[in-house]
């Protein structure tokens, strides 16, 4: 058995960051951020946070388009048509197996719709966490000035007790 090293060793660019501890200006300036489109592991992607509409991934979409979905509405019938075709592929693997691919099909479309419509409520989910956020920390915020002046106030009285102590000795 062939003796290796560990570690391979460090990449060349290490000897960029040699006067860092010096001179912490002395290191390159990062790279700028990637816009537009990029190459990774072979697939195209973007910087652009748009989710693609289901029509540009080829799948048919089985809920009405437009800027007033219900979701909550859409979401409930897209659940129960996947229960229904769930049922409908327990019954056809029981009466005819060898005609299981369109059920299962079906059922794949019903959960790319689910998916794309929940994906389409992440933006909302994001703004709605961020506001719980902020109010969470501004109620901790009054809630340590209250406690800093109710200590205050505490620590004035303790002070004139021990003023009224000293003066009447």
């Amino acid at each position: 058995m062939a003796a290796t090293a560990t570690y391979p060793p460090p990449p060349p660019y290490y000897k960029l960051y040699k006067d860092y501890v010096q001179n912490p200006n002395s290191a390159p300036e990062p790279p700028p951020p990637i816009e537009g489109t990029y190459v990774l592991f072979g697939a195209n992607y973007t910087t652009d946070d748009v989710l693609p509409s289901l029509e540009e991934q080829g799948v048919r979409q089985l809920y009405p388009t437009g800027p007033n979905i219900d979701f909550k509405n859409e979401l409930r019938s897209l659940n129960r048509d996947l229960q229904l075709h769930i049922l409908e592929l327990a019954d056809v693997l029981v009466e005819r197996p060898s005609q299981y691919a369109r059920r299962v099909e079906d059922i794949s479309l019903i959960f790319k719709n689910l998916h794309h419509l929940l994906n389409s409520l992440r933006p909302h989910q994001g703004r709605a966490t961020l506001i719980h956020l902020l109010e969470s920390q501004i109620q901790r915020r009054k809630q340590a000035v209250e406690d800093i002046k109710r200590r205050r106030e505490e620590a004035q009285k303790l002070l004139k007790e021990a003023l009224g102590t000293l003066d009447g000795h």
